[in-house]
């Protein structure tokens, strides 16, 4: 199974930067879709950034402006740079990886990281 693993949380200041990775167990994918949610006491799985095969971003109204996502097609790997960040966008940060496995046949898979928690002060 294709695991995920999150890193680049941490507390920062209202109005500072951050930038989450999210890299997979495998290199050996096809990948369709890359993205980032958020889990807080609002929503438990809000959508940040969505990054699809053919190129195409969408943004949740919260993060759109501010954020940016992107990935690094050789390792398998989605980063969400944060920039201008406010207290209300802390929580939970969970990354999601979909496409294909090199498998015979083909296995459908879609991922999910394990969560990295950014906090904004004040």
């Amino acid at each position: 199974q294709v695991q995920l693993v999150e890193s680049g949380g941490g507390l920062v200041q209202a109005g500072g930067s951050l930038r989450l990775s999210c890299a997979a167990s495998e290199r050996n994918l096809s990948i369709n879709s890359m993205g980032w949610y958020r889990q807080s006491p609002e929503n438990p799985r809000e959508l940040v950034a969505l990054l699809t095969v053919d190129g195409n971003t969408h943004y949740g109204d919260f993060a759109r402006g501010r954020f940016t996502i992107s990935r690094d097609s050789d390792v398998n790997a989605a980063y969400l740079q944060m920039n201008t960040v406010k207290p209300e966008d802390s929580g939970t940060y969970v990354c999601n990886i979909a496409g294909w496995e090199a498998t015979t046949p083909r296995k459908w898979f879609s991922s999910w990281g394990q969560g990295t928690q950014v906090t904004v002060s004040s």
